[in-house]
This record gives C-alpha cells, structure tokens and sequence, in this order.
C-alpha cells in the first residue's frame, strides 16, 4: 500500500517530538517576538546531554539535565542580546556556532549509540508490555511530554511573568515604562524555551537511539514551518490556548506530509527541499488567497471566472505529468509528485467555482 498506518503513527511519534521545538519557537518567536536562531545547536545540545546522561544509566536525569543545560544555552543568547546589545539574529548565530564545538566536547565524538541504553521509551515498552497499547508506546511516550509541556506553558503565560513576557513581544517600550524590565522577561522566555528545546532533543535521540552533530541542522525551518502551518488552521487571531494546539497539530501534519512526500521515492537529501516548499506555501497561503480571490472578481466582471480557468489548467498539467510519469521512468517519482499537487489544487479550484455559481443561483 502507498500509505498504511505504520507510516502515519510513525510520522506522529516524530511529530509530537518536534512539537516540543515548535511549542519553544512559538514562545520566543509568537510571544516574545525574538527570532532565536540558536536553535539548531540548542536542539544538539539536549540531544547530547540526554544521550550522554542516559548512558551512564539514568534515562530519567536525562531529561532534567538536557534541559538544564539549554536553558543555560538560552540564557548565553539573552545575555548577548539584553547586556551586549548584539542583535537578535546575530546572538542566535553566534550561540548556535559556539554550541558545535561545546556539543563535540560532551559527545567526545560525533555520534553516540544508544542501542543497548535504557531510556524512557524502553521504560514505557516494558510497562505497557501485553497490553493493547504495547505497539503504541513511543506515541504515548511523546503524546505525554507534549501534553505536560502545553499544559504548563499555557499556565505560565496566564501568570504575571507570562503576561509580562507577551506584554515585552507586542511592546517592549510600553512594558518598560510600566516599570518591568524587559531584559529579565526576554531572558526568562529564551530560557525556558531554550529548555523546552533541549528537551525535545533528548527525546529525540532517545527515540531515535542515536545522537549525531549534525541531527539539529534544519531545525528551526522544521518548527516554523510547524509554526506557520498551525497558524494557518486555526488563525494567528485565535486564543493563546488554541493556538498553542494548533502548533502541535502543525507539527504533527507537517510530519505526515512530509512522509507522504517521501513514499514517492524521493531521495532522502530533499527533505530540506520539501521542508522549505511547505514553509514558503504556508507563509504565503494568505497573499495567494488574496491573489487569487482579486482575479476571480476582476474577471468575473466580464463575465468569466478564473476559477474555472484554473481548474483547466491544471488538469492539463496533471495529464502532462501522467505522461511524463509514464514516458520518463527515471523521473517518474517527480512527476507523481508534481502531478498529485497539480490535482488537489484543480481539486480546489473546482470546488470555488462550484461555491461562486452556486452562490449566483442562489
């Protein structure tokens, strides 16, 4: 089959982990309104720590001290931003090459195993040993830390700091004339999201029973895109609550879309191709609806409807993909690809038109 259910819970397990960075990037980025790019290495780091932790026999301290040394990370970056005056980007990409080295240094090489090393997942396999949920125990190993993590952040944010850290994003002047000072809220949101991510990478090297220097590379892309396409579900107008749901639904969609993406044979190094595709689509999903809302009413003044263009359109570009599919083998995993996206969008566009006229009729 193209798509079975091993596919999809495996896509979920990965990405209720990853919600865990998404959850870190909505704080610093939707919150407090700081583009922390220390995040790849930060990710690192938790993955580093936890493994080496975990390997010394304590699966457990694992997660406290991966989370306790990105915090620390995320306290470096706010000290360059709120006591150096260095620039936000540039405090982020100074961390995140210093952590490179400082990761080498807890590893003490470039990889770790961990294929013989207790860790919470195996911990959780045992416990739900001849049970009915004994072929679901990463899943719920992640579904639990995500849902204690929301739960808590959504409690921090209704409190006076959180609000004062969500004052300091939309308007760090005002929160500062207010007699709060912005500096300490803009270290402690970088902290604890520091330390959410750094939690998020123990989990994932301990899910995945390996750490390696380079499995944060690509990180921040894979949590804003989380980011942006939770956004686009439930609305960046939506409450805190709600939208802090709709990250983690992000991330887990964009895990499935990404496995879907991947069942047609593409190599394993367009994963960040893919990645960047879904970012750039949901950032500009608004400004194409608009675009494509403008035509229709410009053209519907003459009487014709771009709806129904497009769907013509694009249903002759999904034949011409079938018959690149079929007359080009070597790419055909392409063509399948571009030929599936040509026909959801003519899918779409139908169902406008069929909303326009019978909206006329009406």
């Amino acid at each position: 089959m193209f798509i079975t259910w091993s596919i999809i819970q495996s896509a979920l397990e990965l990405g209720v982990i990853y919600a865990l960075v998404a959850l870190a990037l909505f704080l610093s980025y939707s919150m407090l309104n700081v583009c922390d790019l220390s995040t790849d290495g930060c990710f690192t780091l938790g993955c580093a720590v936890g493994s080496v932790v975990a390997i010394a026999g304590h699966p457990i301290l694992a997660l406290f001290a991966a989370m306790g040394a990105c915090m620390l990370s995320g306290f470096v970056t706010a000290f360059l931003q709120t006591r150096l005056g260095v620039e936000s980007l540039l405090a982020g990409i100074i961390v995140n090459t210093g952590l490179y080295t400082v990761n080498i240094l807890i590893m003490g090489k470039s990889t770790l195993s961990l294929n013989s090393t207790e860790t919470v997942f195996t911990m959780m396999k045992s416990a739900l040993a001849a049970t009915p949920l004994a072929d679901y125990y990463k899943l719920i190993v992640g579904l639990l830390f995500t849902a204690v993590v929301l739960v808590l952040l959504l409690q921090f944010l209704n409190t006076r700091l959180g609000l004062s850290i969500r004052a300091t994003g939309d308007n760090a002047d005002m929160v500062k004339s207010s007699s709060i000072n912005p500096a300490f809220t803009t270290t402690v949101g970088l902290c604890i999201s520091g330390a959410i991510t750094g939690l998020g990478g123990c989990l994932l090297g301990e899910y995945q029973k390996s750490c390696d220097i380079n499995m944060g590379s690509g990180m921040v892309t894979i949590a804003l895109a989380s980011l942006i396409i939770g956004e686009t579900l439930v609305g960046n107008r939506g409450t805190i609550p709600l939208r802090a749901i709709g990250v983690v639904l992000g991330s887990c969609l964009y895990r499935v879309i990404v496995a879907i993406a991947l069942r047609f044979n593409l190599p394993a190094s367009a994963l960040k191709l893919v990645s960047a595709l879904i970012v750039a689509v949901a950032i500009a999903s608004p400004q194409i609806k608009k675009l494509i809302d403008f035509q229709q009413k410009k053209m519907a003044l003459s009487g014709r409807s771009f709806y129904r263009l497009m769907t013509l359109f694009l249903a002759i570009l999904t034949l011409g993909c079938v018959v690149w599919a079929v007359l080009l083998p070597v790419s055909r995993a392409l063509a399948v690809l571009l030929g599936v996206l040509c026909l959801a969008a003519a899918v779409w566009f139908a169902l406008a038109d069929r909303k326009v006229r019978g909206g006329k009729v009406c």
